[in-house]
């Protein structure tokens, strides 16, 4: 179920069954802490971040596939603005990623060494606060004091990246994902505690290698939790972790071999530079993966964010 979208199969080439390989760097793997906070109306958001991925990738121990491994870099513009939602606190962000790639793999023997680059899937999210979280004009805002927030969203991945039925490795996923995710935060002084719980669903890809092939894939369940300081707006670190299990595929109606019951762990942190500028830096890598990639990753991100709505 990877957002990064690497549908691997045998490295080798087609002479080799188009079995499900698992190379997945899976949107289940997020670490987004601080994913609920409250923003004031009209707050909007440029981000331009770059994300590194680096290490072995676990199979469907059915597949005589040796020494997988994948280094790859995700560059990713995304835009955000608050709103108002029936008086709640809300939020939309759209992305618009850019893959490149180097993956290697010994099948029979044969080393393959794949390279690829080209947009990847994109994703929208729109998330709406339930409770602790009214919308707020910037006034009213500066007053405001978190405590507890409880909110829920909806992710969309759309099939926009590069998809190439005759290869086993590509940057899209050529079908479509939804995630129904419900979080909560809690501060004490300044600390925060975040929870989040969802499930990814998929429609299958009818376009599987060699093209002819039809592939799907069972529902992930997925969770996130964050200890963060807060010490003041954008000037915070969190300690990381999630967990996803699930995303079983098939090929034409045949199951894999390919369950899984993975988690990672890491950390972030955010400093502002200028009033309306930010950076924030993260780190982590798998603390259990028994199906999929088990990269170390570092992602570095610059923020621009500004009101257009008066204070």
């Amino acid at each position: 179920m990877p957002i990064w979208g690497v549908e691997a199969g045998c490295i080798a080439s087609r002479q080799l069954r188009s079995s499900a390989l698992a190379n997945r760097f899976a949107s289940a793997q997020d670490l987004v802490p601080r994913a609920y906070v409250i923003a004031p109306l009209g707050a909007n958001a440029i981000t331009i971040s770059s994300s590194f991925f680096d290490g072995p990738v676990s199979t469907d121990p059915t597949i005589p596939v040796t020494d997988f491994k994948a280094r790859f870099d995700i560059a990713s513009f995304s835009y955000s603005r608050s709103l108002n939602f029936f008086g709640h606190s809300a939020n939309v962000v759209g992305s618009v990623p850019y893959g490149i790639g180097n993956f290697h793999g010994t099948v029979a023997g044969v080393p393959n060494h794949p390279y690829r680059s080209g947009l990847v899937d994109g994703r929208l999210r729109f998330s709406v606060n339930l409770r602790g979280g009214r919308a707020m004009h910037f006034n009213q805002f500066a007053k405001w004091r978190e405590k507890l927030v409880i909110g829920t969203s909806l992710t969309v991945l759309t099939p926009i990246g590069q998809y190439d039925p005759a290869r086993l490795i590509n940057l899209g996923l050529n079908r479509w994902a939804f995630k129904p995710e419900v979080g909560a935060s809690r501060r004490f002084g300044p600390w925060a505690l975040d929870l989040y719980g969802g499930v990814w669903f998929f429609t299958a890809n009818s376009a599987f290698f060699p093209g002819t092939s039809v592939r799907t894939q069972a529902p992930v369940g997925a969770g996130e939790m964050h200890l963060s300081y807060v010490a003041r707006p954008r000037l915070w670190a969190s300690l990381d972790g999630n967990f996803w299990t699930g995303g079983r595929t098939t090929r034409n109606g045949t199951e894999n071999f390919d369950y899984q019951r993975n988690s990672r762990a890491g950390a972030t942190v955010s400093v502002p530079l200028t009033r309306k500028q930010s950076l924030k830096f993260s780190y982590s890598r798998g603390a259990y993966i028994s199906i999929g990639g088990n990269y170390q990753n570092f992602s570095a991100a610059w923020q621009y964010s500004w009101l257009s709505t008066p204070r």
